[in-house]
């Protein structure tokens, strides 16, 4: 959509100029939580966790408001997720990831494609290392540069690119061997002639 003086506007994101800062927030809070939850779900993979982590961004977001709140809070808030998420791990240690098999059922037939997708990608996320994990969530489900992804994690350009290269081509091979189309009568007599 373009203005009547010309500036381009995005009818995907409303921001809110006027009212206290409770209302500001409110909206924003309203508005981008749901992109939020899924950012924390592909981060961590429990769903539990997730909430907690958007609180958690959303709490600090507020408290923030007064910086944030003219600027990116969108940005400031995915930021806290990651660097909690990260926080988290290294509090602990270990995660407690939930076997790919008991995840959620597939999709039933009647459901769109692009949920079964969906899960399929999500299981093989699950079944990365978190650090390559982290880099293909922010690098490519997330859209973000490298040195963004670098900020984001607190590591180098170079170890993004390393551990998104790495993340992916595992994903590659994770969801090459579910996909593999089962043998056609076709395949099989090239194979006895090439014998």
């Amino acid at each position: 959509m373009v203005s009547e003086d010309g500036a381009v506007l995005d009818d995907t994101a409303t921001v809110v100029v006027t009212g206290t800062r409770a209302e500001r927030f409110t909206v924003f809070a309203r508005e981008r939580s749901p992109e939020l939850s899924r950012i924390a779900y592909l981060l961590c993979g429990d769903v539990h966790r997730a909430a907690d982590l958007v609180q958690l961004a959303l709490e600090r977001t507020y408290r923030a408001w007064n910086r944030v709140g003219d600027g990116d809070p969108f940005a400031y808030a995915r930021r806290v997720i990651a660097t909690a998420r990260i926080d988290s791990w290294r509090r602990t240690r270990r995660d407690v990831l939930v076997a790919p098999a008991d995840l959620r059922p597939g999709a039933t037939a009647d459901g769109a494609q692009h949920v079964v997708d969906r899960d399929e990608l999500v299981r093989a996320l699950r079944q990365l290392p978190a650090g390559q994990r982290r880099a293909v969530v922010l690098r490519y489900l997330l859209d973000r540069t490298e040195k963004q992804t670098a900020e984001d994690l607190g590591i180098t350009v170079g170890a993004v690119k390393s551990a998104a290269s790495r993340g992916l081509d595992r994903l590659r091979q994770i969801l090459g061997t579910r996909r593999r189309r089962p043998e056609t009568t076709n395949d099989t007599v090239s194979r006895k002639e090439a014998q």
